[in-house]
């Protein structure tokens, strides 16, 4: 389908990947809600708002709408999606990027950063796909987007390697993503008579956003030399073009779908 003058919310949109894939979408002619916390920048490894993202787009000719979204608040995320419906009248597209980073190992986790992180990497998501199914339904069907990562990979049964054992990461970010990937299939599933299509986009690779250096920039001093992510935005408006009813319950990698379909 073609995007002109639909409607898309993209969730964690006020810098890094969310904002590029923002940005490809309004170029493809999507009206685009960029949804994130984010109202001013508050330290200088996080550039980017909300409203500077909004920015861009109009600069370019598209059409944004800056919108507050706080994924691990269920009321936020509702009264999001109701101002988005009150200034354009539908949903088309969700796109699900918000994600944070816990480190450290289980034992030195604190008991209210994990449970942020499951509230903002898995339940937010899950209630934004609520949030959005009523208006996309009125729509005639719709496109859902979670971003996901190759941290969901299980990982199989060891003994393991010290390589294998040194990228962990981050402690709960990968296993939130794989129930993401679960979730998603089995809503493709539930969701495929009201043709919404729900489908789950990783970066192939390690993209540098503000949020992928930030535990390593040097907050007196940040590089702020960061990548575009231009094939996640790329792949996002091609599987957005698809047919809902036949494009749906998809695990693809950004650099695949635009080699395969020379974007």
């Amino acid at each position: 389908m073609s995007l002109e003058n639909k409607v898309a919310i993209v969730a964690g949109a006020s810098r890094g990947i969310g904002a590029d894939i923002a940005k490809y979408l309004a170029r493809a002619g999507a009206k685009v809600a960029v949804a994130a916390r984010t109202v001013e920048v508050t330290d200088p490894r996080l550039p980017g708002t909300i409203h500077s993202v909004s920015e861009e787009i109009a600069a370019e000719g598209g059409a944004a709408l800056p919108v507050v979204m706080n994924l691990r608040d269920a009321e936020s995320i509702t009264g999001a999606v109701e101002q988005v419906i009150a200034e354009w009248g539908r949903i088309d597209v969700l796109v699900n990027n918000a994600a944070i980073f816990i480190p450290g190992d289980i034992v030195g986790a604190r008991e209210r950063h994990i449970e942020l992180s499951i509230a903002i990497n898995l339940v937010g998501p899950i209630i934004a796909m609520r949030a959005v199914v009523p208006h996309m339904r009125e729509a005639g069907g719709g496109h859902i987007i979670n971003v996901s990562s190759r941290g969901s990979i299980m990982p199989g049964v060891g003994p393991y390697t010290d390589d294998q054992i040194a990228s962990v990461g981050d402690l709960l970010y990968g296993p939130e993503k794989s129930g993401l990937e679960h979730f998603s299939q089995r809503q493709a599933m539930a969701l495929q008579g009201d043709n919404i299509a729900v489908n789950v986009l990783s970066p192939n690779g390690r993209v540098k956003t503000p949020g992928n250096l930030f535990f390593e920039n040097d907050p007196e001093n940040p590089t702020l030399d960061f990548e575009t992510a231009d094939d996640m935005g790329k792949a996002t408006v091609w599987m957005c073009e698809q047919d809902a009813s036949s494009y749906t319950g998809n695990i693809v990698y950004d650099e695949d779908v635009v080699r395969e379909h020379n974007l």
